[in-house]
């Protein structure tokens, strides 16, 4: 009676741990890159600054939630003269708008175990645009690791004006560490 009782409490922790959980995205261990062609070599950046939120329900995806922000004042090319053009009003204004947000509106599981599709708002300046993309989810040193990646217009969200020698599309890949 005494190990059937201990299982069942062990049993409802377990399962307890794997129940919603609200995440916090960290920097560290996270990263937000971005690659578009200029001139028909690929340039890359990144971001970071991420604060938001993930709430996430391994036996539930459908309860699941995401909205994340991430600090355009970050954004680094490796060349410092590219990244505050690329904060000025030109492209991204981060004086006006200093954050890109992401917020799901949809979480689906797909047949394949920790993989799932994201469908959501992304908003760059005062633009937002539905956005949808299959992702996976890595239990990972007491948190989760969140990776995909989806492509947009830049042109879409006003990121630019249009450029015989820059591409309007962008991809961006995420692998978002949350505990």
């Amino acid at each position: 009676m005494k190990n059937t009782l201990f299982l069942a409490i062990l049993l409802f922790s377990f399962v307890g741990l794997y129940a919603q959980k609200t995440l916090t995205p960290q920097d560290l261990g996270s990263k937000v890159h971005f690659v578009i062609k200029n001139m028909a070599i690929n340039t890359g950046g990144d971001l970071s600054g991420l604060k938001g939120t993930i709430r996430i329900d391994m036996k539930n995806p459908a309860a699941s939630s995401v909205d994340v922000t991430a600090d355009v004042n970050t954004v680094d090319t490796d060349n410092d003269r590219r990244d505050n053009h690329l904060r000025n009003a030109d492209f991204f204004d981060a004086a006006k708008y200093p954050t890109i947000r992401i917020v799901s509106t949809k979480i689906a599981t797909t047949s394949t175990p920790g993989a799932y599709v994201f469908t959501g708002n992304l908003t760059i300046k005062d633009v937002t645009k539905v956005i949808s993309f299959p992702f996976n989810a890595v239990s990972n040193e007491g948190g989760f690791l969140f990776s995909g990646e989806f492509e947009i217009n830049r042109l879409d969200y006003g990121v630019g004006k249009s450029s015989a020698t820059m591409s309007d599309n962008v991809k961006v890949e995420l692998k978002v560490y949350a505990k």
